[in-house]
């Protein structure tokens, strides 16, 4: 009994220290990006959701009756858990001290992204993820695959195989494992999915889709309206937020800058070089790539990792007004645009970074790589010839969900904005100096 009493103090004091460590660092990033100049008004709720989750510890802001459904990838469509009844959250963390804790338990090579999830589920302090009546994992990867099995030992979980093409027998597949995760979220919420509640689910997300379209819109526009941080912040955001609720914040920020744009108002007096992060996922609290990028004097002016725009940029096209043409729809919105190096044929990722590159007037190009993420790391070298095509300049950049880099980081990004700017013309380069 004593022994026991032990280790249940021995318990205790390690789950207090690891809240308070968790929430310190999660504390200084949001802190980090409130002292970034420029934010726009309507950045609160946001930040707020952030703050929420990651330093007061509590779940997802919802009804309480509501259940609450995680994944692990953009490709489990919110609106299937929409129509169920229940609200989608995504579990994947960029959480520094669960990372930690995951080190000891999967294997030295899993990528930090895995490794937090693990501490999470390991520690039980998340509220986030203890409060989910299911756990969807698409397997796109080789550690998402054993992750799966992991979580199983903890929760309910449905893993979704990710096909390596796109093609019609493909996508047929596909469908029938999306009738398969209808039938496992009826029985989750005890709640039928039925045409008008996947109709309601597909205007609902819809909503989300053009407040973000026109976010995309003001956002890529020349001089900067917003920084990319901020963005990265308020997409971060989504993950936590119901659907209308996250619509509802967006549209008020999409007002403010529509406003600054009226008024000719920029986030800053200097012509700073425009960058591109691709590659792999940046979540809350990792920010520190974009967080250095812009203290280092460039702005984040497109996000292509999946934790940014790309998960809910496709809205689903309806060919067929059914029950099952919209299950179909939302297969083909779920793999044929999507351009995740899961794929073995992955050209139209190519394509959609060039399109972003000329769409948002990019000068230079950050690619992002999580230690272990082999599948966004075999594709770096093609990438780098792809736009050597282009004269764009591209920096691969590996890190880890720890501080230890963060100085390497500092320099190289520095260094490579420096590149930037004395590849511009004599006059363009002045002005990235001096107050317009």
């Amino acid at each position: 009994m004593i022994e026991m009493s032990r280790d249940q103090e021995r318990k205790a004091r390690q789950n207090k220290r690891f809240i308070n460590k968790e929430t310190q660092t999660s504390a200084k990033y949001l802190r980090r990006i409130e002292e970034l100049s420029g934010a726009p008004e309507g950045m609160k709720p946001f930040l707020d959701t952030l703050e929420r989750i990651y330093v007061k510890m509590r779940g997802a802001d919802i009804p309480e009756r509501q259940k609450t459904i995680g994944t692990y990838c953009v490709m489990a469509p919110q609106e299937l858990i929409y129509a169920a009844g229940a609200v989608p959250v995504k579990l994947c963390s960029g959480n520094y001290t669960a990372f930690f804790i995951g080190d000891d338990i999967a294997p030295r090579d899993a990528c930090p992204l895995v490794k937090a999830v693990a501490g999470f589920k390991h520690t039980g302090l998340m509220p986030l993820y203890e409060n989910c009546s299911l756990m969807i994992v698409p397997i796109t990867c080789d550690c998402k695959k054993k992750i799966a099995g992991m979580l199983g030992e903890y929760g309910n979980v449905l893993t979704m195989h990710i096909p390596t093409a796109k093609s019609d027998d493909d996508i047929d597949e596909f469908v029938r494992q999306l009738y398969d995760l209808c039938e496992k979220l009826e029985g989750v919420t005890g709640n039928k999915i039925t045409y008008d509640s996947l109709a309601a689910a597909f205007y609902k997300v819809g909503r989300v889709q053009y407040e973000l379209s026109e976010f995309i819109r003001l956002k890529k526009q020349n001089p900067y309206l917003i920084r990319g941080t901020h963005a990265m912040a308020i997409m971060n955001a989504a993950a936590y937020m119901p659907a209308e609720v996250w619509a509802d914040a967006l549209r008020s920020v999409n007002m403010s800058l529509s406003l600054r744009s009226m008024k000719g108002e920029k986030v800053t007096g200097k012509k700073l070089p425009r960058i591109l992060l691709t590659g792999s996922p940046i979540v809350f609290p990792n920010l520190k790539i974009p967080l250095l990028i812009e203290e280092m004097g460039g702005i984040v002016a497109g996000d292509e990792t999946c934790m940014g725009e790309r998960g809910m940029w496709d809205p689903p096209v309806v060919a067929d007004d059914s029950f099952d043409g919209m299950i179909r729809a939302l297969a083909n919105r779920s793999l044929r645009p999507c351009p995740c190096p899961t794929f073995a044929d992955n050209t139209q990722r190519i394509y959609r970074l060039k399109q972003l590159i000329k769409d948002n007037q990019i000068q230079g190009v950050i690619y992002h790589v999580l230690r272990g993420c082999l599948v966004y790391d075999f594709e770096y070298k093609r990438i780098e010839d792809e736009l050597a095509k282009l004269d764009i300049p591209v920096i691969r950049l590996e890190s880890d969900y720890n501080e230890e880099d963060v100085e390497q980081l500092r320099i190289r990004i520095e260094a490579f904005i420096e590149l930037i700017k004395l590849r511009l013309p004599p006059e363009k380069r002045s002005e990235t100096r001096r107050e317009l």
